[in-house]
């Protein structure tokens, strides 16, 4: 039985529990931040502007993050000490932001700390794969780690910030940056004990992986599979802009219920993950994904023409979990099985460029003004708003179910190795 530098063989329990581990503390470093950062900076005065260019810095660092932060970790960086001085440095700029009030200073915190994380994602993606016997039926459970982090960072807060207004709620709420940062050092430091997982060299005589990792894209189905994640990433995220003013305006929701009631789908993801790889080795690839794809449709679908009917709208929320693991992260499992052991950093980065980033900034691009379009008197005509990202959806899925045909050497079964496109 092969073992890892450390010691541990790639199935035992104990590797199991590190990697998990790892993967609760990189989202509980996100969710400690994320849910609260705009009512912070806009109850500390920030303008519209401003914010804009602060909730930017993540999709500025997944740009920036192919050509340089990603090809470092394939080509340069062991990818434990990677991740522990990437969030060595992260954990410091976060733990800054708690004494920062003025826009700039804040804004180039932000843009470092991005910097810093968001390569982690790839990376511990690309960590877990290396180290577990079978990505295929393991990842999923690990990756639910991931998911558990962000809801033990998250829910807290908004027991600790109930009742509190004015210089106390902001006082209050800036602890979140404490919290993310004392998590990220902590992580910085658990990275040092993950398995050894040394750079790979190039094994065709480019030293560039992103290049590397561009050509992929000249192979028709990881090209369609960009595109698709490129859609799905734009729907998934446009999700997020106006989910909580519909529940709010539309379904009725009190204001106190509508983070929990959103959360059924974190909850929902946890259990998807669980049962992602057997779902994986009985419908395969396109099969598991297309499903994925096409629970946002069920879910805008549901939407749009039953807005009134609060129970449905409560439990359809469970399709989050089928729309994240059905796609994202099958397309994580995906690209670690169709591209070369020394890019798979970089395309890990390459998808995360669209779920984090470009498809992050469509959404934003398009949904925003198109809700602006469809708002006469106050009033959103969400019928018509979400029936655009539903077709969108059935889009997507038809253009997987034509175009997208991989390899077969790219199996789902762990047991016969896959073979890197050429």
């Amino acid at each position: 039985m092969s073992s890892t530098s450390d010691g541990l063989a790639p199935n035992s329990g104990t590797l199991k529990w590190k990697l998990f581990g790892m993967m609760v503390l990189e989202f509980f470093i996100w969710g400690a931040w994320l849910p609260l950062v705009f009512g912070y900076m806009s109850a500390i005065g920030f303008s519209s502007n401003q914010m804009a260019w602060i909730g930017s810095c993540f999709a500025i660092a997944t740009i920036v993050g192919i050509f340089f932060s990603n090809q470092w970790a394939d080509r340069t960086f062991s990818a434990e000490r990677f991740m522990a001085t990437s969030h060595l440095l992260g954990g410091l700029s976060m733990i800054g932001l708690f004494f920062t009030r003025d826009f700039y200073t804040f804004f180039v915190l932000m843009l470092v700390h991005s910097l810093c994380y968001v390569p982690t994602i790839s990376v511990s993606n690309s960590l877990a794969f290396a180290n577990l016997k079978n990505p295929t039926k393991e990842f999923g459970i690990i990756r639910m780690g991931g998911t558990i982090g962000w809801i033990l960072a998250a829910w807290p807060f908004y027991f600790i910030l109930g009742g509190k207004t004015g210089e106390d709620l902001i006082a209050a709420q800036s602890t979140m940056f404490l919290v993310s940062g004392a998590g990220s050092l902590l992580l910085a430091i658990y990275s040092l004990t993950l398995p050894h997982t040394p750079p790979q060299k190039a094994v065709s005589g480019e030293r560039l992986a992103f290049l590397k990792a561009f050509s992929g894209l000249k192979i028709p189905f990881l090209a369609v599979l960009f595109v698709v994640t490129f859609i799905d990433a734009t729907i998934h995220n446009g999700y997020f802009l106006f989910a909580g003013s519909f529940l709010e305006k539309a379904a009725k929701i009190p204001p106190q219920w509508i983070t929990p009631v959103m959360s059924i789908g974190q909850i929902a993801e946890i259990a998807t993950m669980v049962f992602l790889g057997v779902c994986l080795s009985k419908l395969g690839w396109k099969t598991t994904m297309i499903i994925g794809i096409l629970g946002h449709a069920a879910r805008y679908m549901v939407f749009a023409f039953m807005p009134d009917s609060q129970i449905v709208i409560i439990l359809v929320q469970v399709l989050h979990g089928i729309c994240y693991a059905f796609f994202f992260a099958t397309v994580y499992i995906f690209i670690d099985k169709a591209f070369p052991k020394d890019i798979r950093s970089s395309a890990q980065g390459l998808f995360n460029l669209l779920i984090l980033g470009i498809g992050d900034l469509a959404a934003k691009w398009f949904f925003l003004p198109l809700q602006e379009r469809l708002t006469v008197d106050g009033v959103v005509d969400y019928k018509t708003l979400f029936l655009v990202p539903a077709g969108m959806s059935i889009a997507a899925a038809l253009l997987l179910a034509v175009g997208f045909w991989p390899s077969k050497e790219i199996t789902v079964d762990d047991n016969v190795p896959g073979t890197a496109p050429h």
